[in-house]
């Protein structure tokens, strides 16, 4: 599958890492240029590109950038991807550590869903939760008894569907989080955030979350 990552950081490195190794077709950027992820490049075989390019035929594009720079990514970012394409937002509202005050998401509006107004495409909300390192040290055979599970949120059933497809194939269970709207369930603050627990585990979580966000997720 052809993968395009925008996002260089802990989460979109490491992604490079396994979906390269699972032997998937990625093409990685990042905020500095293509030239400043050549050793990325040479450990995985990803290719660097542009951020305006990452999407070119991609199937499955996941943006994995601070949240206060997602206005920032290039117009029409999302171009020449695939016509079914399945974009994962892996973001997080940090705003008193990281993001300053974005007024919409502090009235209420769920943090996936501002990113998917920026880059006017529906979006997947999926490893916002998860630690870096997760990634490429948690991951077990489908099956396995304790395997971690993901929540996933999002509209489109067939982007979410490839999205938890993709999750099974890094080693992880998914739950079905609901509809973006329902993504706050996720966000930084809730019982599920950051939880390494099981299917069942994170189905609790989620419904265990309220909806007010506390004092240190707001501006």
């Amino acid at each position: 599958m052809k993968i395009g990552i925008i996002g260089a950081g802990n989460i979109g490195g490491n992604l490079a890492r396994r979906l390269t190794a699972l032997g998937h077709d990625v093409s990685v950027a990042n905020s500095r240029g293509p030239e400043t992820l050549t050793a990325l490049a040479e450990e995985t075989g990803a290719t660097p590109v542009t951020s305006a390019e990452a999407a070119r035929g991609a199937r499955v594009v996941v943006v994995t950038v601070p949240l206060k720079a997602v206005p920032d990514l290039p117009s029409g970012i999302l171009d020449g991807a695939a016509d079914d394409v399945a974009v994962i937002d892996t973001g997080n509202y940090y705003p008193q550590q990281r993001d300053g005050r974005i007024p919409a998401i502090e009235e209420g509006l769920p943090e996936s869903r501002w990113t998917e107004q920026q880059i006017g495409h529906p979006v997947i909300k999926a490893f916002n939760g998860t630690f870096a390192q997760d990634i490429l040290d948690r991951g077990l055979p489908h099956g396995a008894p304790g395997r971690q599970a993901l929540p996933v949120a999002g509209d489109d059933p067939a982007a979410k569907q490839a999205v938890r497809e993709l999750i099974d194939e890094l080693g992880f269970d998914t739950v079905d989080a609901g509809g973006l709207d329902e993504s706050w369930r996720q966000q930084p603050g809730t019982p599920v955030y950051g939880n390494r627990g099981d299917a069942g585990t994170i189905a609790k979580a989620l419904a265990d979350a309220g909806p007010e966000r506390g004092a240190e997720w707001r501006a």
